[in-house]
């Protein structure tokens, strides 16, 4: 198995000259066209301090990728902060905006044939957005997390983004001044980084560990503040090396994810983790689940939800019946 297994549907042979016409007009040479295409996500925002510390990471997994003579496509996600957005209309795009983000990842991966990715994140959104994306591609696959921000301090105590709401309620009961008030606002959240307590970036990040996909890659002592000058000089060149590293461990072994361990029964078919029947197990019932519907059709992807668990759920001993049958 080759290096560009993926990526050379679209850079070998006469009928791709056009395909590499583009390639050249961004300054690729001839050699390239027989490397990996390694994907780089990158998440890096200013429009949310989650992710406003992740391009140095960025730019060290694509000089490393070079080093490592593969070709990193960097390539943008986006990204909504419920910090920002919450109390307003903006909270409406927050939830589905990791769908948003992981249908973006796999467009990118799948329509450009990359042979690996690297996914840069920092939030609670694009780091469930990025995992589900490295599951749909199944390629060789690497998650980088920004890491937590560092604690703010304002007379001799530690603050978090909480402390400013609970200013919110000391100031406007009168119990707290205005000038107290101000200094906890500026100083809660120091620098970049997710939002510094167990909240919902800090929880993604373990259950992603407890899930078993622990990221190869964590950076665990908070983003640079302002004018901290501290650089990411270990992270992004491990997550360059990695990337291509598996890539080249794919030619001996499929580094992809095991899907043995998704692998769910359904009234006797067995079904991989998008409610598809796998190779060799004929799907049983009145049809097969159509894997394409799932990811535009909400009431298709229910239907392929897991029946023992939406009984447990339910209390309903009669919804382990197949999925099928109750179509």
């Amino acid at each position: 198995m080759p290096h560009n297994e993926r990526s050379r549907n679209v850079t070998q042979g006469v009928a791709r000259s056009a395909n590499r016409a583009m390639y050249y007009a961004m300054g690729y040479r001839e050699q390239d066209f027989d490397r990996p295409m390694i994907g780089v996500a990158n998440a890096h925002s200013t429009i949310t301090p989650c992710n406003s510390g992740l391009q140095p990471l960025a730019d060290a997994a694509v000089a490393e990728i070079a080093r490592c003579e593969a070709n990193a496509q960097i390539f943008g996600v986006p990204t909504i902060s419920d910090g920002i957005g919450m109390g307003t209309e903006g909270m409406k795009y927050s939830l589905v905006s990791r769908e948003v983000i992981a249908d973006a990842i796999e467009t990118c991966v799948s329509g450009q044939w990359m042979d690996g990715l690297i996914a840069i994140g920092g939030c609670d959104k694009n780091m469930p957005g990025a995992m589900m994306a490295i599951a749909r591609c199944n390629v060789p696959a690497i998650f980088v997390y920004g890491g937590t921000v560092k604690p703010g301090h304002y007379k001799n105590k530690d603050l978090t983004i909480v402390s400013a709401f609970e200013a919110v309620g000391e100031f406007t009961s009168g119990r707290m001044s205005e000038e107290d008030f101000k200094q906890i606002e500026r100083r809660c959240i120091p620098g970049s980084g997710s939002c510094g307590g167990m909240y919902n970036g800090q929880h993604d990040e373990l259950l992603v560990r407890g899930a078993g996909y622990e990221p190869a890659v964590f950076v665990d002592d908070g983003q640079p503040g302002p004018g901290e000058g501290r650089q990411h000089g270990r992270s992004g060149p491990r997550a360059g090396a990695g990337g291509a590293a598996g890539v080249e461990a794919e030619r001996h072994h499929h580094a992809r994810i095991d899907r043995k361990r998704h692998q769910r029964r359904d009234g006797g078919r067995r079904l991989d983790q998008r409610g598809a029947a796998l190779p060799g197990h004929r799907a049983r019932g009145p049809r097969a689940v159509d894997d394409r519907r799932l990811r535009t059709d909400p009431p298709a992807r229910a239907r392929a939800v897991r029946p023992e668990a939406v009984g447990a759920l339910r209390g309903n001993r009669s919804a382990t019946a197949p999925a099928a049958s109750r179509r």
